[in-house]
């Protein structure tokens, strides 16, 4: 059998640069299909993984399964001969690069599980031959790449670095942002050695605006991290200080506005009622976890965490203040209509979104609750929040609103009608700034949390 070494680092390099080269994404959501579309664009071959049979349909029938992203894009793609997608894993050696962007949850003690990277590696290295590039796109711990995946690789008797090349670069999407997109967004890239860098850095140079090497792919995993738990531990400062500033009569989203005028040294972030999405809930725990094998405690970051997840108990007991203010009816066998699934607003995305914790509280004190998504009909199953799924958003006109005890808009989606929330809901409990944003004036009906 030859080795990577029969085959050049440079004939490799000349086949990306001609895009005679096959790449393989494992894992068709929110980071690989994206992903795919831009690989396609440029004129690889692109062949999808995914265990989701109905998924795979969807897409090879050019049928999106992704709300922002329109079928026009995968009916084009399909159409070209560019991409396909299929649930037959014995094809990956098929692929001469495989990149995998499969989730990396917690688990119910708030540990990674890297139960899907896995399954992933060990599904790939059942195929790998000499030559492959593969490189990790999924959010995990400084070490997972080197010290989980290739050993796994490594048992089929090919080396790292010499029969195939591994790599790791972080995924940094941001589903519903208009501005930036995958090909624009820079590709931080770290390799298990300098072929599997250089071959990284080519392979994504071909598919985004910029790539940033780095010295190791511990250090692209940590880059991810950082990034997330910047995010993570600011949000946690504001959703303190919105407590804070609240109990003095300030309006914490008059401050941020007027302290973002600042031209240096401020970054405006926002408070909410509480984290959603598969990163920055999850992420800084995988820090949290892998810094106990160094016998060191992330206080920071565990603090930001706590105040983060406190958030929906905040804003269920700021709802039944309101309910005492302004309605013979307490919270207790009250009807509440809650505003978004999503975890972020023009998104079909909740994973981890609060809403869904939201539901539960407000259930737990004797309510009921129902919901208005346009861009979620239906609650999938969850993991934790299993008990919802099935739930179907409720129509969204004037009668609908005025049957409710209060409305709690906990996402803010753009197409939603604020104005008609403030005119016919009996009380509005606002833990975006939506109504103020959509240039309505305060009314007496609306309380901020």
């Amino acid at each position: 059998m030859k080795n990577a070494t029969d085959e050049s680092i440079q004939a490799l390099l000349e086949r990306i640069e001609r895009q005679d080269y096959t790449i393989g994404i494992v894992g068709l959501g929110y980071v690989g299909i994206p992903l795919a579309l831009v690989a396609c664009s440029r004129g690889f071959h692109v062949i999808g993984f995914d265990i989701d049979h109905g998924r795979v349909d969807d897409l090879n029938v050019g049928r999106s399964t992704i709300k922002h992203i329109p079928s026009e894009k995968i009916a084009q793609a399909r159409e070209s001969g560019t991409f396909e997608a299929t649930t037959d894993f014995s094809r990956m050696g098929e692929a001469d690069a495989i990149l995998i962007a499969v989730p990396t949850p917690l688990n119910k003690y708030r540990e990674p599980d890297l139960s899907f990277v896995v399954k992933t590696t060990e599904a790939v290295a059942a195929q790998l031959r000499p030559g492959q590039l593969i490189v990790l796109e999924s959010t995990t711990y400084p070490g997972t790449t080197n010290e989980v995946m290739r050993p796994i690789f490594e048992r089929s008797g090919l080396v790292s670095g010499k029969d195939f090349f591994l790599a790791y670069s972080p995924e940094r999407e941001d589903p519903g942002n208009r501005d930036y997109e995958t090909a624009t967004i820079p590709k931080v890239v770290g390799g298990d050695g300098d072929a599997a860098l250089q071959l990284a850095v080519a392979l994504y140079s071909q598919l985004v605006a910029k790539t940033v090497p780095v010295s190791s792919t511990a250090t692209a995993e940590a880059v991810k991290l950082t990034e997330n738990i910047f995010r993570s531990v600011n949000i946690a400062l504001v959703n303190e200080l919105k407590v804070v500033y609240e109990a003095m009569g300030v309006d914490v989203w008059e401050v941020i506005d007027a302290a973002k005028t600042k031209p240096f040294g401020f970054m405006p972030f926002y408070p909410g009622p509480g984290l959603g999405g598969h990163c920055i809930p999850i992420d800084p725990f995988y820090l949290t976890w892998k810094a106990r094998e160094f016998d060191i405690s992330t206080r920071f970051i565990e603090l930001a965490g706590e105040i983060n997840t406190r958030m929906p108990y905040i804003v269920v007991e700021k709802l039944a203040q309101a309910l005492d203010q302004s309605s013979a009816k307490g919270l207790h066998a009250a009807r509440i209509l809650l505003i978004g699934i999503a975890y972020k607003k023009n998104v079909d995305d909740m994973r981890e979104s609060p809403s869904l914790k939201l539901i539960d509280l407000i259930e737990a004190r004797g309510a009921s609750v129902d919901y208005h998504d346009p861009y979620i009909p239906v609650i999938p199953v969850t993991r934790e929040h299993a008990s919802l799924a099935g739930r179907k958003s409720v129509e969204f006109t004037p009668e609908t609103v005025r049957g409710y005890d209060a409305i709690l808009i906990a996402t803010d989606h753009d197409n939603v009608d604020y104005s008609l929330l403030v005119e016919h809901g009996k009380v509005v409990i606002d833990t975006r700034n939506a109504i103020r944003k959509a240039g309505i004036a305060t009314a007496a009906n609306v309380f901020k949390a």
